[in-house]
């Protein structure tokens, strides 16, 4: 365990709502006579899997796996504690306990057992799904909020009423989609294709909910599973004046490499717009030609976009405290601290939620849902522009 004091630093600007701060009133005959309140400090306990036991002498070294592990939680971690010296250079002061989960259950049930956590303001992590169903299953405050930072895992395979799930989960991303293409295309018809494997129904299941639900179920979705990326079947249905929109909520990549060739050949006729799932931002085999040819859309909650202003201004102030480039998990690590911190030094950590924030890479709008917590709903739409990813909403 490490602990900190945040120094104060120039704040780091960011896109967020700011509460209107209202102005302090004083008599002015009694003023000399107050004793000034002492500033809050705000304890946070961060839990990370650095794996440092893989340091200590006698025991096993880092795999790749562990070593991947370790990278993104030194990185998460120096993103989060410049957002906290950021905020202190506004005048808010924290104390910062930095804790190994080691990417282990076990590790993770023994760390919801330790007095210093339990005395913490907020809890920001363990990592990985199962080390927080660990850690939130042998927790003893009913009542404190514990932060699910970077993992996109379902909620409900967690069952929390106290966990906050930052990076938007899969069936929000298919709700954002259902909702963009409702909105700004308007389709009759809405083709559907399939691999076949059930965990795309993760995804499938809530677009569909979303499309009746806003459409009245005046949008007929068309479902067909693609064998060797035939689509021949389709054409009667599509149409060479509107837009065709094709959902593949596949993530196999011979899947999705035979069935796209088979859209880019109705392309060559028909109007084609396709929406893929949101793990293909990270996908080096797509190729930009072909994706902007399917006029394509991915959803993201953490698309780094380096020409962005914020983003640009704050890799510059990284480089300068760290000598290194900052990752996804650096801004990732950021916006969330700059968030979370701000409302716990303004407010408790039992009411830090609701709240909505433009981070560097995502918004945050939480919803309740009764037993799995507050969840980020949010995830950003973008489009194959000029061969690179735009935002579009």
């Amino acid at each position: 365990m490490a602990a900190a004091c945040s120094p104060k630093v120039a704040p780091v600007a960011v896109q967020s709502k700011k509460k209107k701060a209202s102005a302090p009133v004083a008599n002015a005959q009694q003023s000399n006579a107050v004793k000034p309140a002492e500033k809050k400090v705000s304890d946070i306990a961060l839990l990370l899997p650095f794996g440092l036991d893989h340091l200590s002498a006698g025991s096993s070294s880092y795999t790749t796996v562990t070593l991947k592990e370790a990278d993104i939680a030194l990185d998460y971690y120096r993103g989060f504690k410049l957002a906290l010296d950021s905020l202190a250079g506004e005048g808010y002061n924290y104390k910062l306990q930095v804790f190994d989960s080691r990417g282990e259950k076990a590790q993770s049930h023994s760390l919801a057992l330790n007095p210093a956590i339990r005395n913490s303001d907020l809890i920001v992590g363990p990592v990985f799904p199962g080390d927080i169903k660990a850690f939130t299953s042998a927790y003893p405050n009913s009542k404190q909020q514990v932060v699910s930072p970077l993992s996109p895992a379902a909620p409900a395979t967690i069952k929390s009423q106290n966990l906050v799930t930052m990076t938007t989960p899969l069936e929000y991303h298919a709700v954002s989609a259902a909702r963009y293409i409702n909105n700004n295309i308007k389709p009759k018809k809405i083709f559907v294709l399939k691999s076949g494997y059930s965990e795309e129904n993760s995804y499938i299941v809530p677009f569909r909910n979303t499309i009746d639900s806003l459409s009245k179920k005046s949008t007929q979705i068309v479902y067909l599973t693609v064998i060797h990326g035939q689509l021949g079947s389709l054409i009667p249905q599509l149409s060479k004046t509107s837009e065709n929109v094709f959902v593949m909520p596949a993530t196999n990549q011979h899947f999705i490499t035979v069935t796209m060739r088979g859209l880019d050949s109705l392309a060559a006729s028909y109007p084609v717009t396709l929406f893929g799932h949101p793990s293909w931002v990270n996908y080096s085999f797509l190729k930009a030609d072909l994706l902007q040819r399917l006029n394509t859309h991915i959803t993201s909650s953490d698309h780094v976009n380096f020409k962005d202003a914020g983003i640009m201004a704050f890799s510059r102030i990284y480089r300068a405290a760290y000598k290194i480039e900052p990752t996804m998990y650096a801004m990732k690590g950021f916006e969330e601290g700059m968030l979370l911190g701000k409302q716990l030094a303004e407010a408790d950590a039992q009411s830090l939620l609701p709240v909505s924030f433009n981070g560097l890479l995502n918004e945050y709008h939480f919803q309740k849902k009764p037993g799995n917590g507050w969840i980020n709903t949010h995830a950003n739409v973008y489009k194959y522009t000029n061969f690179e990813l735009k935002k579009v909403e």
